[in-house]
This record gives structure tokens, sequence and C-alpha cells, in this order.
């Protein structure tokens, strides 16, 4: 019976781990740069952290430990925070992340962000041969230089500031470009820096101008582009209908698992009935046997006291008294009644009675 109580609880539990374990996941966050990520120096930046409405508990780590905790409210309509870093400075610079807690469960954690701070630099100048206006096919060269001694210069397209071409030199470095074509058109800047966090002032912008019909997707950018929509913190609070389908999500697990519960519950009721009926039938048949050993015993009691009754009675025998008008009584007991440690001290006893004694009834 222990070993299938046992068994028992062990399957409740493994099939409540199985029902649960699907929504033991959290989605993991997205963490996002307000604006850009490209932060001036002493300037604020602001990081945006979006998990899931009805979390609790949202925590920034900066190169992998903790940076700062905000906790939402109310976090049942809200769905990701904001993290405000002030005085932007290249202790700061560096690779952020996130994560967020619904109850007792942490999420993933987030990709990460890299928040470079800039205006640590002199500034660059930037130029493009042959020329600011191209045509269509054509090979252009950007060159930035920067007088301060530097390791590394970045290239930029405006609105396209995840799109960073990096190139390496003392003093100028030189960017490639081409052939292109009309999406190459735009404006560009260049950086300066010693590493990937820390940048110089932006140059001044040059804008190339490529003219021409040609629309042959082989001589676009190699690296695709994308506009710096995804700067913008997209926080948003829960809706009517974000809300109902949150709670009947959240009711049907609670059903589910009182379903459950309850089936366990009624096996284990089961299961101890069984059991006590089981203690209940051993001890009626233990009732039972030692009933019948108890009356054998005192049936057989019987027959001793009966036999010793038979054998040990004393024997009484009326004699004709030595006198006339008179008789003797004599009693002794029968041989089997006496031991034969005692058969010496016993013997019989006989008493004188007149003939016309009254008639009744001796015992001895």
């Amino acid at each position: 019976m222990p070993s299938t109580l046992h068994a028992l609880l062990c399957l409740g539990l493994c099939l409540s781990q199985r029902i649960s374990a699907p929504k033991q996941t959290l989605p993991k966050p997205i963490i996002r740069a307000e604006s850009t990520y490209m932060v001036p120096k002493e300037k604020q930046a602001t990081l945006c952290c979006q998990g899931s409405y009805g979390a609790v508990e949202y925590q920034l780590h900066f190169e992998g430990s903790l940076f700062a905790v905000e906790r939402p409210k109310p976090p049942e309509r809200i769905n990701g925070v904001k993290f405000h870093i002030p005085d932007m400075n290249s202790r700061k610079a560096g690779r952020y992340s996130c994560i967020y807690r619904v109850g007792e469960l942490w999420s993933e954690r987030s990709d990460l962000l890299d928040l470079v701070v800039t205006e640590m630099y002199d500034t660059p100048t930037l130029s493009v041969h042959p020329g600011p206006e191209v045509t269509s096919g054509e090979k252009v060269t950007f060159y930035c230089r920067l007088d301060t001694a530097t390791s590394m210069f970045l290239l930029l397209k405006e609105g396209r500031s995840r799109d960073v071409q990096r190139s390496y030199g003392k003093v100028q470095a030189e960017f490639p470009m081409g052939p292109v074509t009309t999406a190459h058109r735009g404006s560009y800047r260049c950086f300066g820096s010693y590493n990937n966090y820390a940048w110089s002032f932006p140059s001044e912008p040059v804008k190339l101008l490529v003219t021409g019909n040609i629309e042959n997707s082989s001589l676009a950018p190699t690296d695709p582009t994308f506009p710096d929509s995804w700067d913008t913190c997209l926080l948003t609070t829960e809706t009517g209908l974000q809300k109902d389908l949150a709670l009947w999500d959240h009711t049907a697990q609670n059903l589910l698992r009182m379903g459950l519960a309850f089936l366990v519950l009624v096996a284990l009721v089961c299961l101890l009935v069984e059991d006590w009926l089981s203690r209940k039938r051993t001890r009626e048949q233990a009732s039972r046997a030692s009933t019948w050993e108890g009356r054998r015993r005192l049936n057989k009691h019987k027959d001793s006291l009966k036999n010793d009754h038979e054998t040990q009675w004393p024997w009484v025998e009326l004699k004709a008294g030595v006198e006339p008008g008179w008789r003797e009584l004599c009693v002794r007991p029968t041989e089997e009644g006496v031991t034969a440690g005692n058969r010496g001290h016993w013997h019989s006893i006989c008493q004188s009675i007149p003939d016309d004694a009254e008639g009744g009834r001796t015992t001895c």
C-alpha cells in the first residue's frame, strides 16, 4: 500500500509538471534605445525594456552585472519600463540587456544593446571622391580624417545608424563604395574612436547624390539597411481584449490544475478507504480466530474439570454398626483422587449414626 501511494503521488506531480511546463517560459524581452543608441557625453540616455503584461519587476544589466531595477505600476496593464541613465560617459557606455519577472518566474535575457557615448574627441572631416554627385554604376570612396591619434573610424548613413561601416587607420581611413545606385543616396557622417563604445564628435554631413535610372538590384548595398524606427520605445497599455484573453488563459490554467488536484485527491481517498477496509477485514479475521481459540480452550477446560470430578469424587459407604441399633457411615477418596505424594495421609473417615435417624442427604 505505501508503494502504491508513493507511485500515485509521483504520477500526480509528474502530470502537474508536464501540464504546466509549456507555461513555464516567458517571452524574451526586447531592449531598445529611445531616440538613438549614440548619446552625447553628459546627456541622458533612455533605454526601454519591453516584456509582458503582469511583469512586476524589470532589471537592467550592464556588461553582465545588475545596473538598475524598475517596478511598473500597475504591472497588469503595462508591458515595459524605461531606464534613464543620466550624465552619459565612457564608463556607462557598453553592452546592456534586460530581464523581467512575472510572479516567481524570470524571463530569458534580452539581446544585447550597444550604447555608445559620443563627443569624446575632436571632430573629424569627411569627404567623398570623385565628388558628391555621381551617376548610378560608378564607384565612390569616402575619406574620414581625424588629426587626433585614433585607431578606428566609423561611417554611418543618417537614418541607417545600425548599418555601421568600420575602417582602421592612424589618421585617415577609406570607405570604398559601389557601384552605387539610387539606394546609396543620402547624408553620411563619420566618427573616430579608440574602442567600440566611445566615439568622437560627428563630422559634418556629406550628402551623396546619385543620378540615373539604373535600379539593378545587384548594384544595391551588400549590407541591408533599415530605418531607425526601432529606436522608439513602443511601450503600450493592455487593451480590454488582451486583458480578457490573459484572464481566460490564467483561468484555464487554474481550472486545469484544480481538476488534476481533484483527481489526485479522489484517488488518495479511494486508496485510504481501501486500506481501511483491508485493515478492518484483517482485524475481524484475527478476532474470529481468537474467539474460536478461546472457545476451544474453554471446552477443553470443561472436559478436564468433568474428568477430574468423575475421578476424584469421594466414595461413601454405609456399614452395619458394631453395636445393635447403630450404623457406620464411612467416607474415603478414590484411588485416582489420591496422588502418589499424599497417598499415606489419606484414610477413611467413619461415623456412627442411629438406625432410626431420619432419611436425608449426606455430603462430604
